[in-house]
């Protein structure tokens, strides 16, 4: 830790007029300050309390409210993000603006809510002065803060220490190193939470229903296929081709008289197939001659995501599958493309 500060205080007296003109190249000067910030969560690590850590992790677990978090200017950035991160992951949370409570929004905040104040000084005016307010409504509350004698850690239930012993700014000036921290402890609470709930993909899923996570997690099959294009064993090759054609899938599933599923004929297998017996040999070619057998099949049940697994993890890739139901009967037909074009 102190190697790597000691090299920015190099940095940052290389140029007095400068100090942001470095002896190092940017390359090397990134790689410096991401150094810095990795030190200061570790060093975080080793300067929290366990008993406080158990005891804020205590109280959002038993909120029978809303998780609020607040915080003013940068502090305000990092305390979105982990009110949004405890949504995500199960807890009922919220950013509140300290600025906006003092002016009516304090509204939203009920007895039973559990309060996260960041504040790196631990002094934020707005901060502090809200405090009588919150005392008013009888809510706990957990200070993430850089000073621990700080007002507000003095004032709160539970203390966090986020303290770091330098920004990453060359003026120590900017806040980088100490909203890290602060994310990261936020981050921390919320993952250790939400393992001591035992939530699951699904219930992640639950609260992502949009973009590539979440429809990775709720999009089945079901949602995706075809009806089934089928066709008897005993079809002429030339009926098969018809059906292709007619039903543009690139595919046709070949059932018995019970539609249950005896293989699929796809372009390829056309292909293959006139390539193999030639013109003069198409005669009496039926499904059954061109068909391959026991296909790889999905059911409608099925996540998409997993189908997608079933056509892209072989070694010879495949772009239809047939969908069966649990009694082995030809439901549908799914196509790589519509898996791709539902964006997962």
């Amino acid at each position: 830790m102190s190697f790597f500060f000691a090299n920015f205080r190099e940095l940052s007296r290389a140029n007095s007029s400068n100090p942001y003109k470095t002896v190092k190249s940017h390359f090397e000067n990134v790689v410096l300050l991401l150094k810095l910030e990795a030190s200061a969560i570790e060093r975080a690590s080793t300067c929290l309390d366990e008993k406080s850590v158990e005891k804020a992790i205590a109280l959002i677990a038993a909120c029978e409210g809303k998780l609020v978090v607040l915080g003013i200017g940068k502090s305000g950035v990092i305390a979105q993000k982990i009110a949004q991160t405890f949504t995500s992951t199960g807890t009922v949370s919220m950013f509140l603006h300290p600025s906006d409570a003092l002016h009516g929004s304090l509204g939203v905040i009920t007895p039973g809510d559990v309060i996260i104040a960041l504040s790196n000084s631990g002094e934020t005016d707005e901060i502090l002065a809200l405090l009588p307010a919150l005392k008013q409504r009888g809510v706990s509350i957990i200070a993430i803060v850089g000073n621990t004698d700080s007002a507000l850690a003095r004032q709160s239930d539970v203390v966090l220490d986020a303290s770091v012993d330098k920004e990453a700014c060359p003026l120590n000036l900017a806040p980088t190193t100490s909203t890290t921290v602060a994310l990261a402890i936020g981050d921390a609470l919320a993952m250790t939470l939400m393992e001591s709930r035992g939530l699951t993909a699904e219930q992640f899923a639950v609260n992502h229903p949009a973009g590539r996570l979440g429809k990775r997690l709720t999009l089945k099959v079901e949602h995706l296929i075809h009806d089934s294009p089928n066709v008897s064993p005993g079809d002429s090759w030339l009926e098969v081709v018809k059906a292709i054609s007619k039903y543009s899938l690139g595919a046709v599933n070949v059932v018995d008289e019970n539609a249950r599923l005896l293989g699929i004929v796809t372009d390829g297998d056309l292909r293959r197939t006139i390539e193999r017996n030639g013109d003069d040999n198409l005669n009496g070619l039926t499904a059954h001659h061109m068909m391959t057998g026991n296909p790889t099949t999905a059911t409608a049940e099925m996540l998409a995501f997993d189908a997608l697994q079933l056509m892209e993890n072989r070694s010879s890739q495949i772009s239809v599958l047939p969908v069966v139901d649990e009694k082995g009967l030809c439901i549908g037909l799914l196509r790589l493309h519509d898996i791709v074009r539902s964006g997962l």
